[in-house]
C-alpha cells in the first residue's frame, strides 16, 4: 500500500507555502507601487523590504505616517515586520542574488583606523542600498564588507534577473569602479538565477526575510572570484536578462560545488567617466 506524504505542520502564526509564493510572486498592486514610491524618497539608510526612508525629511515623512524602524528590528520598519512576525514562513520560488564585496578589505583595514574603515564601510552600505533598491531589489544584509541582495517578482516584476545586474553595474559606478584603476572602493560581484527558497524567518521578537538555497551559494561563490570592478552573471541569468550570448564565456568551477557552472564577465570600462 502506497502512502501518501503529509505536509509538515506549521509552526505557531506560521503561513503555508501557497501563501508565500503567492504574496512573493503576485502580492499587491498597490503594495508594489508603494514600494517604488518609497524607493524614490530620500534617504537611507531604509526598510530592507519596503523600502521606506528611515534619515532625512523622508523618514519624518513616514513618522508622520506611522512607519519607522521596529524596535524589535531596526532593519525593518513597523509595518513590514508586524506582517513578518504575522505570517512567518516562506515558499521556493525563482530568485536573482546579487553578492558584491570588497577586495583586499583587510589590506585597506591595515592603512587607517577602525573609525575610517567603520565610515568607509558605512558608505558602501548607502551606496549599496540605493542601488538595490532603485533597482526594484531587497536587501537580505551586509556580512562584513559584503552586500547579500535578492530581486524576486513582487518587488522587481519578472526581469528580475536584469534587475540585479543593472544594479550591480549601478554599484560599479557609484563606488568608482569605472574608468578609474584607483576606485574609492574595490568592490567584485556575482550574479545568479535559481530556485531558493524565500521567506521571513525568526520568532516574536525578531524576524527577518532572507533567501536559502544553492542559487544563494552560487552567487555567494560567484563575488568570491571577481575581480575589483568585474561583475560575474552566470549564463542563466545572462540568458534571463537577454545578455548578448555571444560574449565570451567560461565555465567556473566554484569551490565546495561539485558541478561547474557557465559564466559571462562583465566589466564596465567602456563607461569610463561615469563614475560618480
Amino acid at each position: 500500500m502506497y502512502r501518501v506524504a503529509m505536509p509538515e505542520p506549521l509552526l505557531p502564526g506560521e503561513m503555508s507555502e501557497e501563501f508565500w509564493r503567492d504574496y512573493l510572486t503576485n502580492g499587491d498592486p498597490r503594495e508594489r507601487r508603494m514600494r517604488k514610491f518609497y524607493a524614490r524618497i530620500p534617504s537611507s539608510p531604509r526598510c530592507k523590504a519596503c523600502a521606506a526612508p528611515f534619515g532625512g525629511y523622508g523618514g519624518h515623512a513616514m513618522r508622520f505616517i506611522g512607519r519607522r524602524p521596529s524596535s524589535q528590528n531596526p532593519g525593518l520598519c513597523n509595518a513590514c515586520f508586524d506582517f513578518m512576525r504575522e505570517h512567518r514562513g516562506g515558499a521556493e520560488i525563482r530568485v536573482t542574488m546579487l553578492f558584491a564585496d570588497v577586495r583586499g578589505s583587510t589590506r585597506l583595514a591595515e592603512t587607517m583606523s577602525a573609525t575610517e574603515f567603520h565610515k568607509l564601510l558605512a558608505r558602501f552600505y548607502r551606496v549599496a542600498t540605493e542601488a538595490v533598491f532603485s533597482n526594484g531589489g531587497g536587501v537580505d544584509k551586509f556580512v562584513g564588507d559584503e552586500l547579500v541582495a535578492m530581486f524576486y517578482p513582487i518587488m522587481a516584476g519578472d526581469e528580475h534577473p536584469s534587475a540585479a545586474i543593472e544594479a550591480a553595474r549601478q554599484l560599479m559606478r557609484v563606488t568608482g569602479n569605472v574608468g578609474s584603476d584607483k576606485p574609492w572602493l574595490p568592490i567584485g560581484a556575482g550574479v545568479h538565477t535559481g530556485q531558493a527558497w524565500v521567506g521571513a524567518i525568526g520568532d516574536e521578537t525578531h524576524v527577518e526575510l532572507t533567501a536559502l538555497g544553492d542559487a544563494v551559494n552560487v552567487a555567494s561563490r560567484l563575488a568570491s572570484v571577481a575581480k575589483a570592478g568585474e561583475i560575474i552573471v552566470s549564463l542563466e541569468s545572462a540568458r534571463e536578462a537577454h545578455l548578448d550570448l555571444d560574449m565570451p564565456h567560461e565555465s567556473l568551477d566554484l569551490k565546495g560545488r561539485q558541478d561547474p557552472i557557465d559564466v559571462i564577465r562583465l566589466t564596465l570600462a567602456s563607461e569610463a567617466g561615469a563614475a560618480a
